[in-house]
């Protein structure tokens, strides 16, 4: 089996951050790197209760690059265990089953959810997170009879969607319907973010929100609370022309470009904003957004979404985890506001029930709602790796949104 693994060891660890900084491609183009083609077997089935699943596509997630740009933070490194196949955005094919699953059969489409909680640990006395359905923040994501690992992709037992197959708990399977194609099927796991994110923090009709970031999340978003028929104003804030055009497509109200020299004084003028002049330093903002949904995870996205926001005001941040200097954190302090941090998917509150996110995702899927297909820009075969990651990085040479693999 064709695989793309990861592995931490010091030498490579060393060469790729200093060599990195001259060659980007060295992270992932060398012996040396910390990521590596290989062959092996594939992973077996840890008990009756789990599932093979061969892989239909694999995205590429811009926690995969952040990754393999080594900026994770240290602190996630206990939720991990080497090597793993990278990979949590996939669709496939049961091709296996324990003999204690009864709800799927061979050959059924399916979707991953990846979080690797109690119940795919087997913890028989589940933490107090899992028990009210919040898989998200399980205490035990390092402990029962798997290794360590956030999630599927990120754990040496389970495989990963960057290759050809991977195991699942029963628990972690949805079937997809005939409605639903393969390509909204692998979408399903970005888009179950960005609703998690929306429902944890919804809208009010008469709210302003500002998106920051035109990538797949940032367009998720957007597709998101339209999917759930907020009808509030959104203002997106994004790099490039093409990205302008899907969060118009998806629902945004109006676009600013992130135009050094404009930017500020046009996105100022969309949330109603009067834009202040400091002794010096960065302009202020008075006024601002009710909430905003920060998609980027970067200094500047960071700064611009704490003081874009109004007196009061709501960020919540779905941009990638990292240690980061420079983040100008006055305006919390100053204007009251409530920072969020929001992190995959769970069970939600929807329409009176409890249902878990990648169930209404495939639900909105099916109705109609939504269709992200277009947001499928590019497929590589997993040998083809160096020129998938190279697209995937540099999206505005190639109009790129989301990168798959097809195994």
């Amino acid at each position: 089996m064709e695989a793309l693994q990861f592995d931490y060891k010091l030498k490579p660890y060393i060469f790729s951050k200093i060599v990195g900084r001259f060659i980007p491609s060295v992270y992932w183009n060398t012996s040396l790197s910390c990521l590596q083609y290989c062959h092996h077997s594939e992973p077996h089935l840890p008990n009756e209760h789990w599932v093979k699943v061969k892989v239909k596509f694999g995205g590429i997630c811009g926690s995969d690059l952040n990754l393999l740009f080594l900026n994770d933070s240290p602190a996630t490194s206990p939720y991990v265990s080497f090597p793993f196949t990278i990979g949590h955005e996939i669709v496939g094919e049961i091709s296996e089953l324990g003999s204690q699953v009864s709800e799927l059969k061979k050959g059924d489409r399916v979707v991953i959810d990846p979080i690797l909680s109690c119940a795919a640990r087997e913890i028989p006395d589940p933490c107090p997170n899992c028990v009210k359905g919040n898989y998200s923040l399980c205490l035990y994501k390092a402990e029962g009879h798997l290794s360590p690992g956030l999630l599927i992709g990120a754990c040496r037992d389970t495989g990963g969607g960057w290759s050809s197959c991977l195991v699942a708990h029963k628990s972690q399977v949805f079937k997809l319907p005939s409605e639903v194609d393969d390509l909204n099927g692998v979408m399903v796991e970005p888009f179950s973010c960005a609703l998690h994110s929306v429902l944890r923090n919804p809208p009010s009709e008469d709210d302003t929100v500002l998106v920051i970031g035109g990538g797949v999340i940032g367009i998720c978003i957007i597709a998101a609370i339209r999917a759930l028929q907020i009808p509030c104003k959104i203002v997106a804030l994004v790099k490039h022309s093409f990205q302008a055009e899907l969060a118009t497509k998806y629902g945004a109200n109006e676009i600013i470009l992130l135009q050094k020299t404009t930017y500020i004084e046009n996105l100022a003028n969309a949330l109603n904003a009067q834009v202040l002049n400091p002794l010096f330093g960065a302009k202020v903002i008075q006024g601002g957004a009710d909430i905003i949904f920060e998609c980027v995870g970067k200094k500047q996205s960071i700064n611009d979404a704490l003081r874009f926001s109004r007196n009061g005001g709501k960020v919540v941040l779905l941009g990638l985890a990292g240690i980061m200097d420079g983040i100008d954190w006055t305006t919390v302090w100053l204007n009251e506001l409530n920072v969020k941090g929001s992190f995959a998917y769970s069970t939600e509150d929807f329409n009176g029930k409890r249902i878990r996110t990648f169930e209404l995702a495939i639900a909105l899927m099916r109705s109609g709602n939504v269709n992200l297909s277009p947001l499928v820009t590019h497929r590589f075969p997993l040998s083809d790796y160096r020129n998938a990651l190279s697209t995937a990085l540099n999206k505005k040479n190639h109009t790129a949104i989301k990168v798959v693999f097809e195994p």
